[in-house]
């Protein structure tokens, strides 16, 4: 799904996000939400996260200039414990009570050794491993998932229940690349997928326990932030804010030293990377590796930016009769 494109011009990852800031700034987000907003997008992009990555920008810029997310929403914690956050997203993107929840929930588990964040009233909030990374250089280890609104229809296909199912989880490292598994539960079983028959049919197993998956993601991100099964029940002042998530972060150090688990996980990379990878594949890497590769060379080189994603942040300048950045 995000495979570099084969046809692109390389763009500075400086200059994506001064045009995300722009468009940000022009629909009316504040100058800091719309810098953060411009931070994580790239941060996708140079991971080779390009499907949610700057090309989202358009899709979130006519959400707000249209009125249904909030463009200058009052982000706030509404119910607090020693181990627990959550946060009200007032109508607007889901990143803006994901990633400050995230940072405050690091505090609290730096004091209490495990909290947990849930996040609710908002839009999309983007790639899980956004906040998952947040808690590497803490030595601590992470989960996240989000969960949306569903409209289930009697007789429509199982694989409905899924939801969108979204997960990361991380594990720090030493002197390697840190673990960071960053996924869709449902991405090759979408309608759009020309093999999803085919898939079922060889791996049933497979396909149950990636809805299996997408139920937890449902039930901990969505259903917990008060997303209801039942569109009708959902009462919302801005109709795009139809999601929650959840953030879960725990300290190594309750049952190991960081160190040693550190330690242990820079053995565990290099070893995996001495096996034989899977067919079409030229290296093999933990979940994470081959991000923090893309990372490395889009920073120097510039991100390769495909006709589609050209495509899509052109007409989102045009209609704010803004310039492209390139």
């Amino acid at each position: 799904m995000n495979l570099p494109p084969g046809e692109h011009i390389r763009v500075s990852h400086t200059a994506l996000h001064a045009f995300v800031a722009e468009v940000g700034q022009t629909v009316g987000l504040p100058a800091d939400k719309a810098a953060l907003l411009a931070e994580l997008l790239v941060a996708n992009d140079l991971r080779g996260v390009f499907s949610h990555g700057t090309r989202q920008i358009a899709t979130y810029a006519r959400l707000m200039r249209d009125g249904r997310l909030n463009a200058r929403p009052d982000v706030r914690v509404v119910k607090e414990t020693p181990a627990s956050l959550l946060v009200d997203g007032d109508g607007g993107l889901g990143y803006f009570p994901a990633y400050e929840g995230t940072r405050r929930l690091i505090e609290k588990v730096q004091q209490g050794s495990i909290g947990v964040l849930l996040t609710r009233n908002h839009g999309h909030f983007g790639a899980a491993g956004l906040y998952s990374r947040l808690t590497l250089p803490h030595d601590m280890l992470c989960y996240v998932t989000s969960g949306h609104q569903l409209h289930l229809r009697a007789g429509e296909p199982i694989y409905d229940a899924a939801g969108g199912s979204p997960m990361s989880f991380s594990a720090p490292t030493a002197e390697e690349d840190p673990l960071v598994l960053d996924f869709g539960t449902m991405h090759d079983l979408y309608r759009s997928s020309p093999h999803r028959d085919d898939i079922a049919r060889l791996a049933p197993g497979l396909v149950l326990r990636s809805i299996g998956m997408g139920a937890v993601c449902q039930s901990w991100g969505g259903l917990l932030a008060g997303v209801p099964i039942d569109p009708e029940r959902a009462e919302r002042a801005f109709s795009g804010a139809n999601q929650g998530s959840l953030v879960l972060a725990f300290q190594i150090a309750l049952f190991m030293p960081p160190e040693q688990f550190k330690c242990e996980m820079d053995t565990y990379v290099r070893q995996v990377g001495q096996l034989q990878p899977l067919e079409g594949f030229d290296e093999t890497y933990l979940p994470g590796g081959v991000e923090a590769a893309r990372e490395r060379a889009y920073r120097e080189q510039g991100i390769p930016v495909g006709p589609d994603h050209q495509q899509q942040m052109e007409e989102i300048a045009g209609e704010l009769g803004l310039a492209a950045p390139w």
